[in-house]
């Protein structure tokens, strides 16, 4: 596709959004939609929820169940993409694995899964997207880290090097992709009020001591990144590239 110099929106942009179920993921997804881009979901679960709020946004929407550590779930997604709309033009990567555990007390099982979910699943999914881009001269893979990078936050050294994995993984490839019309970024997030913070019905207790670290003094709603997403998935945010940018409310002032 064309790129204008003053392009506006996402109409007619295909974008993959993996980690699409729950929570941020399928704030993409809306966020993504409104915009006008034509979805394709991925996650371990069914996301009937995030199909259902894409269609009612007058979106066009494919959901595949898979695991995005496994090659072959991979290029289903891929290949889902290809046969519905022909191209793929945005990668939004929301897969990762958290947990918590003192070093000494960490098994090397765990430290194995984290690192797999979080950077092995990177690894199969740009792997797969990134001839579709190549080919058409246009890409943005947005992929997401953490604010604990900033923060060295204890009992999480499995999860802050891998996410510190993610950093380095978007600042090379983005000096080997640009001249291809691609750009690479990762979103470093915080604790956000989602389901999976146990926050659907009252804000967590881990939220209430986070807040008041804040700059800005609210819960970090999914929405709040989702913009983020959407402004990176532009073809008007085609120079900013191999960037990690904080959103976090300002705990970590990066």
């Amino acid at each position: 596709m064309q790129i204008t110099r003053f392009e506006r929106g996402l109409h007619g942009r295909v974008a993959i959004v993996t980690g699409a179920a729950i929570g941020n993921g399928r704030a993409f997804c809306e966020r993504l939609a409104e915009e006008g881009a034509k979805l394709v979901i991925a996650d371990l679960e069914e996301a009937v929820d995030t199909e259902r709020a894409v269609l009612e946004l007058g979106g066009e929407v494919v959901s595949v169940r898979a695991d995005m550590t496994n090659p072959v779930d991979v290029e289903r997604v891929v290949l889902a993409a290809i046969e519905r709309f022909g191209c793929i033009d945005i990668l939004v990567h929301n897969v990762g694995h958290y947990s918590e555990e003192p070093f000494e007390l960490l098994t090397f099982a765990e430290w194995k899964k984290t690192l797999e979910i979080t950077l092995d699943s990177i690894f199969h999914t740009v792997r797969s997207v990134l001839p579709h881009m190549k080919k058409a001269g246009f890409g943005r893979i947005i992929t997401f880290s953490s604010d604990t990078v900033w923060l060295g936050t204890p009992y999480l050294t499995h999860y802050v090097t891998a996410k510190m994995g993610v950093i380095g993984f978007t600042r090379s490839l983005a000096a080997e992709v640009g001249k291809f019309g691609i750009t690479v970024n990762t979103i470093t997030v915080g604790l956000t009020a989602t389901q999976s913070a146990g926050t659907s019905s009252a804000m967590s207790p881990l939220l209430e001591h986070i807040i008041p670290a804040q700059a800005v003094h609210r819960a970090d709603e999914p929405e709040d990144i989702a913009n983020v997403v959407a402004f990176l998935a532009l073809p008007a945010s085609g120079i900013i590239t191999g960037q990690t940018i904080n959103v976090d409310g300002g705990v970590a002032r990066h």
